[in-house]
């Protein structure tokens, strides 16, 4: 009798045990549920806050599918960032100069990582984990603000960055901030807020001119 009981209490709790795993989500689960919200999204737009180190930039972001991206900032005031789909722009105000890089095959259309063609080149490129586990955190320490918190780790010396840390809505399925770790360990990071999706943002608002006075720098990545 004492065998009998001994197994069904083994046996009920290998039961349970399995069910509740079968309840738990996966990172990779969890990730294919955000690219799936994506594929959704034509064009988006909302205000974007970039840091580096000690420094840090605030704008307007635009994106539309699959690669237009422009950024207008508030802080450095007029500065602007555009990458049209083949050609990435910089214009800096303090200076007059307008930097110039054609795109090519050299990966810099992949210029939204919050966008399904940037989660697709993460899929591919790089391992998932939860931070934690698979349960709302702060956004920040004290902050009432929860995001669901991914870590992804390169499967290739060749990507830029080493480390990605993604902090997702759990409610919109939104990337709410991106951080990226280089191979020197510099740390950058894009908060994306207020963000609206299909707004049917026009193509023409990826065309820039800059002002005529501004000097043009072609190929700066590589002088």
């Amino acid at each position: 009798m004492k065998t009998a009981k001994a197994l069904f209490f083994a046996f009920l709790l290998v039961a349970v045990s399995s069910a509740a795993a079968e309840d738990i989500l996966t990172a990779d689960q969890f990730f294919a549920k955000v690219s799936a919200r994506y594929v959704l999204i034509d064009d988006y737009e909302g205000s974007v806050l970039i840091t580096t180190g000690s420094q840090t930039m605030t704008g307007k972001l635009s994106f539309k599918s699959p690669s237009l991206l422009r950024i207008d900032f508030s802080r450095p005031a007029e500065q602007v960032i555009l990458f049209d789909g083949s050609r990435l722009v910089v214009y800096i105000p303090e200076y007059r100069a307008v930097l110039q890089q054609e795109a090519g095959d050299s990966g810099v259309g992949a210029a939204a990582l919050a966008s399904r063609e940037g989660l697709a080149m993460m899929k591919r490129s790089y391992t998932m984990a939860w931070e934690t586990s698979p349960a709302p955190v702060p956004l920040d320490a004290g902050s009432a603000e929860q995001v669901m918190r991914l870590v992804l780790n390169r499967r290739s010396v060749s990507e830029g960055f080493r480390t990605i840390k993604l902090s997702i809505s759990p409610d919109s399925l939104l990337i709410r901030r991106i951080e990226g770790w280089t191979v020197a360990n510099e740390r950058v990071a894009f908060d994306l807020s207020g963000i609206k999706t299909n707004q049917g943002i026009p193509a023409n608002r990826f065309l820039y001119d800059a002002p005529a006075s501004a000097n043009v720098y072609n190929n700066f990545l590589f002088q």
